[in-house]
């Protein structure tokens, strides 16, 4: 994950992603207040969460690369897979029942969460499996 390019993009998403999440409609900014969601409330709040979870994202993808390439490619496709699932239940969730009427913004921040995750292990998986190591 040397690519310069990679971390613009990766950046770019994180600031949309806490735009998307911080800027619900009326009946999301109820459901962030009676649910407590205090860390969605305003964009500061929601741009640290998200790059709280992209940053242990890079860091876990980075560690699971200098394990070794067999291992870490083991590694990485389980991660991938996890948040491969955590994208596909976002989605589910987050297009249906009440999450329907919390607006297109923030519906489309909280699938993109899990769709970043996805980006930075997908990234990693082929890294390694192009043999490009991160050792020194």
């Amino acid at each position: 994950m040397r690519s310069p390019f990679f971390y613009v993009v990766l950046l770019v998403l994180v600031v949309l992603d806490g735009w998307l999440l911080s800027h619900p409609n009326l009946i999301g900014r109820a459901g962030v207040l009676f649910f407590d969601y205090n860390y969605l409330e305003t964009f500061p709040k929601a741009l640290g969460t998200v790059a709280a979870v992209a940053v242990v994202a890079v860091l876990i993808a980075g560690l699971a690369g200098r394990l070794g390439q067999a291992i870490g490619i083991g590694i990485v496709v389980a991660l991938l897979a996890l948040s491969g699932y955590w994208l596909i239940d976002s989605f589910t969730l987050y297009n249906g029942g009440v999450y329907k009427l919390t607006g297109a913004g923030f519906r489309a921040g909280a699938i993109l969460l899990p769709g970043i995750c996805v980006l930075i292990f997908g990234e990693k998986l082929l890294t390694l499996i192009q043999g490009k190591s991160t050792r020194r």
